[in-house]
């Protein structure tokens, strides 16, 4: 396991964001997210995805990557947004999680922002009562900037529940 993805595991979501730079933005419901880039693996286009009877809500199926069935997660019902269709831009992170790698079915990715610790407000800063998928809050180009990433801790939101 390469030192990045190891970091990703032995660590808490405060942690993560601190020790990671680098992070994947993606669009879901209008909103921008981001998640560490070292629990990025890959981005696919949505391939044809098998329906699992009887799977959890936020539980699409799974599709085969390189011969490897992987799970696919809506991130959408997994955060609890409003559903949208499939787009030609829709896309499938496939995200590390330690014991396995999952597909994250996103609406649109962005580009990849680098950001350093002043650009970062964790969740714990922010005083509010946020969901455990939530770190905190990206701002590229400083406190002035427009853009805000929500900024998303993978370990939870692949949990298990």
């Amino acid at each position: 396991m390469s030192e990045a993805k190891l970091a990703i595991h032995q660590t808490d979501a405060s942690e993560i964001v601190r020790t990671a730079h680098e992070f994947l933005a993606f669009s879901l419901a209008g909103e921008s997210y981001a998640l560490p880039l070292p629990s990025i693996r890959e981005i696919l286009k949505a391939p044809p995805i098998t329906e699992i009877p009887r799977a959890e809500y936020d539980i699409l199926g799974i599709i085969s990557v390189r011969g490897r069935i992987t799970t696919v997660i809506d991130l959408r019902r997994r955060l609890h947004l409003e559903e949208g269709p499939l787009t030609k831009d829709t896309r499938i992170l496939l995200v590390d999680r330690g014991d396995e790698v999952i597909g994250v079915l996103v609406d649109l990715v962005h580009q990849v922002y680098r950001l350093h610790p002043d650009e970062i407000e964790l969740s714990s800063v922010m005083g509010s009562d946020v969901s455990d998928h939530f770190v905190g809050i990206g701002r590229p180009g400083g406190e002035g900037s427009e853009t805000l990433l929500i900024l998303l801790d993978p370990i939870a939101l692949l949990r298990r529940n």
